[in-house]
């Protein structure tokens, strides 16, 4: 809600996994990806890596959010 009531930013998507933030952001190229460290099928990490290692994307900025305090996930 905060992202749509600004002005000048777009919500180019939203993903139910890991996998489906792959596929989107690949079809999508969005600038930044606002992406969860835990998701159901594959993990934020391990799509952030995935995005971050296709060429498709090296202008796709990843901003990964948790609600968790555990030191493996900073």
């Amino acid at each position: 809600m905060l992202i749509e009531s600004a002005p000048d930013l777009e919500v180019g998507g939203s993903a139910a996994d890991g996998a489906q933030a792959i596929d989107l952001v690949i079809t999508t190229q969005p600038d930044v990806v606002l992406m969860d460290i835990r998701m159901p099928v594959m993990d934020g990490l391990q799509a952030s890596r995935r995005i971050l290692a296709d060429d498709r994307c090296t202008d796709v900025r990843i901003l990964i959010l948790t609600t968790f305090d555990l030191d493996e996930y900073v």
